[in-house]
């Protein structure tokens, strides 16, 4: 068996059993989905800050960070599934606070630095994740009990894979013109339009079947409509963390998963496309 082959099994393996934690995950139930999403918003900005600190003299406090981004998730849980008042957001934002303040103690030799990647560590990756709880919880207009949903989440992260699928299939067979060879040389405008329809397939089979009975989360139109923000969005996300990973001189942002990087480079998409949703969401609601 060539080197090839090997890396080929150990991607495959290493990839089944992700998409495996995260269905079982997402579509348990409202503990199992805090469980993950808690556990997977500290790893990210765990190596997120990782990364940073290798950046000259940049030195960012990586516990705190990293607890206050666990914390915000579990704070936008409690807060959308209306088990906990706007409150429970003071002790993160005291949090934030004392990291803006400690630096004037510190006498690091680039302060400005520190508050802007700490900041940043909130804003392009605990923030996403926190955001995922205002699609998981939705509110019954007739009962006003808020319940756990999975499937606008589960929905969300199989557009994300079949965007990738379909992009890197076509993009193999058919790809001639670059989308951003700069940033990403291997990603094509065939490969993007094949991911797109994939996912628009997808998008209107699922808006079919929900709404056989006329009581879907959705329209057929509005389930159109995530699925290309979804798109969208995530190939943006895609390209902002290839973009990142080229200015940092790396070629993975970790390697906790075998033949496939770390948790940025599996979540990169999302990042962009949860805000993006949750946005899109809001916006036919006002319509």
């Amino acid at each position: 068996m060539t080197e090839k082959q090997k890396n080929l099994i150990v991607r495959t393996v290493s990839g089944a059993l992700f998409i495996a934690i995260m269905v079982a995950g997402i579509v348990g139930n409202a503990r199992s989905f805090a469980l993950l999403f808690t556990l997977i918003t500290t790893m990210s900005v765990w190596e997120f800050t990782g990364l940073m600190n290798q950046r000259g003299e940049i030195t960012v406090n990586r516990f705190i960070t990293t607890a206050a981004a666990g914390y915000l998730f579990l704070a936008m849980l409690g807060f959308t599934s209306g088990m906990t008042p706007s409150v429970v957001f003071i002790p993160y934002l005291l949090t934030l606070i004392y990291l803006l303040v400690s630096e004037l103690y510190l006498q690091q030799p680039d302060p400005i630095g520190n508050w802007a990647h700490t900041m940043l560590a909130q804003l392009y990756v605990a923030l996403p994740f926190a955001c995922l709880n205002v699609l998981a919880f939705q509110t019954d207009t007739a009962s006003g009990q808020t319940m756990y949903n999975w499937l606008l989440p589960m929905a969300l992260f199989a557009f994300l894979w079949l965007n990738d699928t379909g992009a890197y299939c076509v993009g193999s067979l058919l790809g001639r013109h670059k989308l951003f060879p700069r940033i990403s040389p291997a990603k094509s405008w065939e490969g993007s339009v094949g991911g797109a329809v994939a996912v628009l397939i997808a998008a209107g089979v699922l808006g079919y079947y929900e709404n056989l009975d006329q009581c879907g989360s959705l329209s057929l139109v509005e389930w159109l409509g995530f699925g290309l923000t979804v798109v969208v969005f995530g190939t943006w996300g895609d390209l902002i963390e290839s973009l990142m990973k080229r200015s940092l001189g790396v070629k993975d942002s970790g390697n906790i998963m075998p033949g496939h990087g770390g948790m940025l480079d599996r979540f990169d998409s999302s990042l962009l496309a949860i805000p993006a949703a949750v946005v899109y969401l809001y916006t036919i609601t006002l319509l």
